[in-house]
């Protein structure tokens, strides 16, 4: 469409026109270190990238007190603020929660958008939805997060225009009554209520069928584990949340049937309001026989997220089941040899695989099995470990299946 030398300007004004730039900004609170608010960022930037952003710089603070005006110091804003006015910056993400004064206060300062973890969180959600669960599930999520920050969202919506944080509801209607959002949150409600009793009788009618679920941070490979247990073609990809909608799936390993579901991932300080609004849809997750917690071993943090995983888990109430821990991504694992230093504490990195492998093994109770679902590594000794599980929790609930035996 652009190949005339005349209209190359225009091409690139174009396509700058659709990119949003971005900063992202950390705080480094009592008990943390800069390494780890960095790992914060790294995930930060790729929820960015995720909306379809661009990070292009990054700042953090040691602050033990926040601002209860401007959530950062005056130091520290007017540094921002000295570089957004010298750069084409579109948006500043903070990755903590920020209240509705101070993101009226940072945009004041700023004359930016201003979003915080939550909103960009949601916004990903409000992209990724594909069934009307979904889409239902992550409208209230949206709702009531807007409620109290009505003031400040409307003059985002007097401007008419989109953008990383301002889709989804309200885009097209400016609405300046919060007895109009807390009726739509009721309806939702209501809506949402009516799906979830079909998705109940849904669960009902499979039958008595072992129910396995694949659990884990986001993007650690459940779809892609998902794809190779049960032979099918779910959406997989290097993105987060690439999986919002819960899919179950029926699969036979040997001559023994059973459900398989892959729901969306966690991630650290995922928002309140969305679990509430998702613990439909992870009732598949409460109501599995056995869970397949996927984790990312090639991670520098992967045991930050096993915890957050758990302590998510534990929030829905999914407790006391048989836990399958899968390492993936053992082909992406990198080993860093250490010096010959005696005195320097081991680090994560500084452990082979093998000697991993059986650091895990002796210290947890639960299973665990190290494999690469890209690379199709370990897959079957994973079948047969999940086959042995299932076949134990079936032979107890039908005890005259012959063909078992």
């Amino acid at each position: 469409m652009y190949n005339y030398p005349e209209c190359q300007s225009m091409k690139s004004y174009i396509t700058k026109s659709l990119k949003e730039y971005a900063i992202l900004i950390g705080i480094v609170h009592y008990g943390q270190d800069e390494k780890e608010v960095s790992e914060y960022l790294d995930e930060l930037a790729f929820l960015t990238e995720t909306a379809g952003g661009i990070p292009v710089k990054r700042y953090t603070q040691k602050n033990n007190v926040l601002n209860p005006r401007t959530f950062i110091g005056s130091g520290k804003l007017e540094e921002i603020k000295t570089f957004v006015e010298a750069n084409e910056i579109d948006l500043a993400i903070f990755d903590d929660e920020l209240s509705p004064s101070q993101l009226r206060n940072l945009e004041r300062e700023l004359k930016i958008r201003v979003l915080d973890r939550t909103n960009l969180i949601l916004d990903i959600f409000a992209r990724r939805a594909k069934t009307a669960h979904a889409k239902t599930q992550v409208e209230l999520a949206q709702y009531q997060y807007l409620l109290p920050r009505l003031t400040r969202m409307w003059t985002h919506l007097e401007r008419q225009r989109g953008g990383i944080g301002l889709r989804g509801p309200g885009e097209t209607e400016i609405e300046t009554d919060r007895r109009i959002i807390r009726n739509k949150i009721a309806r939702l409600k209501t809506q949402l209520s009516k799906i979830d009793r079909q998705m109940i009788t849904q669960r009902k009618n499979r039958g008595k069928l072992v129910r396995v679920s694949l659990v884990g941070y986001t993007n650690v490979g459940k779809s892609t584990l998902m794809n190779i247990l049960s032979k099918s073609d779910l959406f997989a990809e290097n993105k987060l949340f690439a999986t919002v909608d819960t899919t179950v799936r029926k699969v036979i390993i040997r001559n023994l049937p059973f459900l398989i579901s892959d729901t969306v991932g966690f991630i650290r300080k995922l928002p309140h309001d969305l679990v509430e609004s998702f613990k439909s849809t992870l009732d598949e997750v409460r109501e599995a026989d056995i869970i397949l917690h996927v984790v990312d071993i090639s991670h520098p943090g992967f045991e930050d997220q096993i915890l957050v995983v758990n302590q998510t888990l534990h929030e829905i109430d999914v407790v006391n089941k048989p836990v399958i821990i899968i390492f993936n991504k053992i082909d992406a694992y990198t080993y860093v040899k250490k010096e010959n230093d005696d005195l320097t504490p081991k680090t994560m990195e500084n452990f082979t695989l093998e000697e991993m492998k059986n650091t895990w093994i002796a210290r947890h109770n639960d299973p665990c099995i190290f494999v690469s679902a890209l690379k199709k590594i370990n897959i079957e000794e994973l079948k047969e470990l999940l086959y042995k599980k299932v076949r134990d929790i079936h032979v107890t609930r039908y005890p005259y299946d012959d063909f078992l035996y």
